[in-house]
């Protein structure tokens, strides 16, 4: 347990909720919404329930529930109303914040049943474009302000996996062009995975032969597929691995490892645009994101 945050900040509140502490102090003060603590030096921090607990009044009050109702209701009812119109949820808004709470909570029940309505309005491929990608992006921002452990991160993102790796299943004998095959893989001690998978849905769902090779292999691995007389095109994914100042060196190995063949390599996510003005070969494309590659795939 020592991975899960149980003590955030008013400003932790923010970024996690969108409601600026500002608002946050009058909730407090005016309606007692929230009891936080303070340190030694009279800073104020908040429990995971107090998170929690403004989660679910975000939801309640973006949805029509006035502040000053909310605030009569006892934590049960408050629990009971946020589950039904979260399991109701259809605006893509309503369904990241729903997200977030599935996921400070740890609240599978949660994820699936707005997955699921969002389902009866959405194919699974609007819902990754118009919900699980800016929702992504949100997890991100809170990485980047240490609002968020590795245990919350990790639950939320195998639950996504899940929803893929299943809609990728159903495919699997949507195969129609053998002429060429995708091999997907992320570099050595890269694990950031979700993006891949996703796209090597979009690719079988294309009617693409794709290999799935998954997190963190040496480009050694790949000699099996250079051999090949089949039409190869490799595709990695960089959003933390190599380092910075090792990235143009991995692309260096990518040349030498394409030599003379006819193989293509194809790479995505954040890590290419530190690599944007380096002359690489003809054989190498390179795409800010999987978004942009999928419109020209």
């Amino acid at each position: 347990m020592n991975n899960i945050k149980l003590d955030f900040t008013i400003k932790d509140l923010e970024n996690i909720s969108g409601i600026k502490a500002h608002t946050i102090r009058i909730w407090e003060k005016r309606y007692n919404l929230l009891e936080p603590k303070r340190t030694e030096t009279n800073i104020r921090f908040y429990s995971n329930e107090n998170l929690q607990k403004l989660l679910n009044i975000v939801l309640l009050n973006n949805n029509d529930f006035k502040i000053s109702k909310i605030a009569k209701m006892s934590d049960e009812e408050l629990i009971l109303q946020t589950r039904a119109l979260a399991f109701a949820a259809s605006l893509n808004d309503e369904a990241i914040n729903s997200l977030k709470l599935s996921m400070f909570q740890f609240d599978k029940i949660m994820f699936n049943n707005v997955y699921h309505k969002l389902l009866e309005e959405k194919t699974f491929q609007e819902i990754f474009k118009d919900v699980f990608v800016p929702f992504l992006n949100d997890v991100g921002l809170l990485w980047q302000t240490d609002t968020l452990k590795p245990a919350n991160e990790h639950f939320i993102s195998n639950l996504i996996v899940q929803k893929i790796l299943i809609n990728t299943e159903k495919l699997q004998f949507n195969i129609t062009n053998t002429t060429k095959t995708y091999v997907l893989f992320l570099p050595e001690n890269e694990i950031h995975e979700i993006g891949l998978l996703y796209l090597n849905y979009e690719l079988v769902l294309r009617g693409f032969h794709t290999v799935y090779l998954g997190q963190s292999l040496p480009l050694n691995n790949l000699d099996y597929f250079l051999e090949s007389n089949n039409e190869i095109c490799f595709i990695t994914s960089l959003t933390i691995k190599p380092y910075d100042d090792k990235v143009e060196e991995y692309f260096r190995e990518i040349e030498a490892m394409l030599g003379k063949s006819d193989k293509t390599f194809i790479a995505t996510g954040r890590k290419v645009s530190l690599i944007k003005d380096v002359k690489l070969s003809s054989k190498i494309q390179l795409y800010d994101s999987i978004i942009d590659l999928l419109k020209v795939i």
